[in-house]
């Protein structure tokens, strides 16, 4: 079970790598060469942070993506929901309510339990505060 998806995972380093840089606008491939990223994937993920507003880019030779908003108010939570959709722990029929035995799984009611620390844990961190230990 993987957690963090890749994308999620290009999606925080470029985040991390853009609201370190105070020079204005990087290109994408200098924001996957600073941390050794494959380009066509990260071309990808720069997109759809651009389109939900994380990030602003410019054409032209200065050009490039830079960080949009305030870092403090990017939550990994939403980064995760962003790329991968809710945090689940399990794909079992109960989500789709097909399973019998919804109501009596012991299984269900731990890992609901599980899911909610997790994403209240997820909440508490942002790009500011990734941004804090990678300094």
């Amino acid at each position: 079970m993987k957690l963090l998806t890749k994308d999620t995972d290009y999606a925080v380093r470029a985040l991390l790598i853009l609201a370190q840089n105070t020079q204005g606008f990087m290109s994408a491939r200098e924001i996957a060469d600073t941390d050794r990223m494959p380009y066509q994937y990260m071309r990808k993920v720069l997109q759809v942070l651009m389109k939900k507003g994380y990030i602003e880019s410019k054409e032209g030779g200065q050009g490039g993506f830079k960080i949009k908003g305030q870092i403090s108010q990017m939550g990994l939570n939403d980064i995760i929901r962003l790329f991968q959709g809710e945090i689940q722990l399990t794909e079992c029929m109960f989500r789709k309510n097909i399973c019998h035995n919804k109501a009596n799984c012991v299984l269900r009611k731990s890992l609901v339990k599980i899911e909610r620390k997790v994403i209240d844990e997820f909440k508490g961190i942002t790009i500011e505060s990734l941004l804090k230990e990678v300094v």
